[in-house]
């Protein structure tokens, strides 16, 4: 059985100021999967991330809420998490081996960070692992050897090609859809 995971679409991330993004498209791609899931009754989860750090991005209470649009409904739970992996301090794991799911379509926020750590870890854990590139978004990190910016875009083909076949299978939204 497989299930949607939804990373970190909160509200600070857009709120706060982080430089130069990648994937304009992504929360169009990441409404129309979710709605698909939602069209097919299939299982959904949404991961928000709870800053401890009184300097993160996610810290307040307003910064954690969920984007508009991206507000999980009743029936579809949420993970609550302090790190980067959505498995850790959470009971994602079992949660998904008491409902038999072992393949995981992943979207959200950000690549380089949250999307990839929950990536890798599912994949250790065992899970089939579905990553939708056009549904994740990164940011422009600045580059530890210079003054200079990474691209958003060099950010995010290094993470698809490190995780590409070796944590998991990597479509588009369209290939992933069908359409």
């Amino acid at each position: 059985m497989e299930a949607l995971v939804i990373i970190d679409m909160q509200k600070g991330f857009f709120k706060n100021i982080l430089r130069k993004r990648n994937n304009l498209q992504a929360e169009n791609n990441i409404l129309r999967i979710l709605e698909n899931f939602r069209k097919e009754n299939k299982e959904i989860i949404h991961i928000q991330h709870l800053s401890t750090d009184e300097r993160g991005i996610l810290f307040s209470n307003e910064d954690r809420k969920f984007l508009k649009g991206f507000e999980p409904l009743s029936d579809e739970i949420v993970f609550q998490k302090h790190v980067n992996s959505a498995f850790i301090g959470t009971n994602l794991e079992n949660y998904l081996r008491d409902k038999s799911i072992d393949k995981l379509i992943i979207v959200g926020m950000t690549l380089p960070h949250c999307v990839s750590t929950t990536v890798r870890m599912a994949s250790n854990l065992g899970f089939k692992v579905i990553l939708i590139e056009d549904a994740t978004i990164t940011f422009e990190i600045a580059d530890y050897f210079s003054d200079k910016l990474l691209s958003a875009d060099e950010i995010h083909k290094y993470h698809i090609s490190a995780l590409n076949e070796e944590f998991c299978e990597i479509l588009s939204a369209k290939n992933f859809l069908n359409l």
